[in-house]
């Protein structure tokens, strides 16, 4: 089984009301994947509760059967939108793969 992990956190100048609506928009957003995208075999999305500064805003784990599953993935319609929604704002990630043994 391979772990697709990514940790999102926005950069940008949001004000205090727009920020929970935009990670609220990208977790239905990644919520919805599962449905649509036959090669994740489960997914879990959380959004961080934590007032540490270095924390991150939200987190997403894919559970995959292999590295051409994640493939599929990358490159699914379902999946680019949400890349794409995720262009449109300013964040940084950071992403782990690793098989699970």
């Amino acid at each position: 089984m391979l772990k697709h992990i990514v940790f999102i956190k926005l950069t940008g100048d949001y004000s205090e009301g727009e920020k929970p609506e935009i990670l609220k928009k990208l977790k239905q957003m990644l919520d919805a994947l599962p449905a649509a995208i036959d090669v994740i075999e489960d997914m879990e999305t959380g959004l961080n509760f934590s007032t540490r500064p270095s924390a991150f805003d939200l987190a997403l784990t894919v559970s995959l059967k292999d590295e051409e599953a994640l493939n599929n993935y990358r490159v699914h319609p379902e999946h680019k939108k949400v890349l794409d929604y995720m262009g449109s704002l300013e964040l940084k990630t950071a992403v782990v793969d690793y098989f699970n043994s």
